[in-house]
């Protein structure tokens, strides 16, 4: 399989993709689990996901040209990923939506532990200021100590080294997988683990909940294309700083639809954020150039 060329350009704009399914995706979520069981969500994301990825897969060839060179970790991403999507529904149930979204963006700090670790990526200058001003954001929008630690919290923080995990083994496999194989092997892997679990709960949903339940099944399936796909064009310590943006976007959807708070201390770290990405693009693009 060749590689792509490296394009900090495609892989923000695949990224872009990634956050507006993704902020669909939370709201989605927050609708759903006031009416279903989060196992019954996940098991109808992926059934419903593999008939929405079939034209990609037919455009790919067919199922035949979907055999993956590395079985087990597909497993084993996908038992992570599983485990991880569980606790951020969950998560969603229990604390504000904002709130979520921020926890969850500890996730980079593992992802490029990871990343440096197994994948013999660098965290070079530029990389270090852009973490380190997302994480600044993320803790002035959080602010961590002003209220007691829920179980809520901890759970999305299990969320977070869980999607860590997983974004650190779809980079590995991007690197002999193509991007609808790994989604093909994802959505079939998952809807088997949670069959049972998903027909012990299942009830059937309202109309109202039809719509949003296929909201995350398109985004749920269509976000890993774009953020796959960003991966095949940047290393996982440029493509996920970038995800920092999703926190304010967040932060102000839940102000419209929540009426939860935006203050200048959100804005402030959201400023943060923009700028980090904004420093690891330009640091990234002086050093492939």
């Amino acid at each position: 399989m060749t590689a792509p060329q490296p394009s900090n350009l495609k892989a923000a704009f695949w990224m872009a993709g990634w956050l507006a399914a993704m902020l669909v995706m939370a709201i989605a979520g927050r609708e759903t689990t006031r009416e279903l069981d989060v196992f019954q969500i996940m098991e109808m994301r992926s059934v419903i996901g593999i008939a929405m990825l079939y034209p990609l897969i037919h455009h790919a060839g067919g199922f035949r040209n979907l055999r993956t060179r590395r079985p087990w970790q597909q497993v084993g991403r996908n038992i992570a990923h599983y485990g991880a999507q569980f606790a951020w529904f969950q998560a969603l149930t229990l604390i504000p939506l904002a709130q979520v979204i921020s926890i969850e963006f500890t996730m980079p700090i593992w992802t490029a532990i990871l990343a440096v670790a197994f994948l013999g990526e660098r965290m070079g200058l530029w990389k270090n200021l852009a973490v380190a001003l997302g994480i600044v954001g993320v803790i002035i929008i959080v602010r961590p100590g002003t209220n007691e630690i829920v179980p809520g919290q901890l759970i999305a923080l299990a969320a977070a080294v869980g999607f860590a995990i997983s974004v650190t083994m779809v980079k590995s496999l991007t690197r002999t997988d193509s991007v609808v194989t790994i989604l093909f092997w994802m959505l079939l892997i998952q809807s088997i683990i949670g069959l049972v679990p998903a027909l012990d709960v299942w009830r059937w949903p309202s109309a109202y909940v039809w719509a949003w339940v296929i909201a995350i099944a398109f985004c749920g399936t269509f976000s890993h294309y774009c953020l796959t796909r960003a991966m095949l064009h940047a290393d996982a310590t440029v493509v996920v700083p970038m995800d920092f943006l999703r926190v304010p976007l967040t932060a102000l959807a839940g102000w419209l639809l929540y009426n939860e708070q935006l203050d200048m201390l959100t804005i402030l770290g959201a400023a943060l954020i923009l700028s980090g990405n904004l420093l690891n693009l330009k640091g990234a693009g002086v050093r492939r150039t």
